[in-house]
């Protein structure tokens, strides 16, 4: 059976047991796929990263929310009520 591996770096579990930092630094600031037994079992990426990858997820869940809402009709509202 095939897997999808979405890295270009990857490392074993006991690679990352051994050196969990210098296995985050091999992936130079891209995520670093941890096998086990040969099939990828989590992603390790930098905290850099995730936050980006966090940033990234949130505009795409604002960006359909605005979508949504762009053809209801528009609501007055003063500063008062706010």
């Amino acid at each position: 059976m095939t897997n999808l591996i979405l890295t270009e770096i990857t490392a074993s579990v006991s690679e990352l047991k051994q050196n969990p930092m210098g296995t985050v630094a091999a992936g130079e600031g891209f995520p670093v796929a941890i096998l086990n037994r040969n099939k990828p079992a989590f992603y390790c990426i930098p905290a850099k990263a995730y936050e980006i990858l966090m940033d990234k997820l949130e505009d795409l869940e604002l960006n359909a929310l605005a979508d949504a809402r762009k053809d209801q009709p528009e609501i007055n509202v003063t500063l008062d009520e706010l």
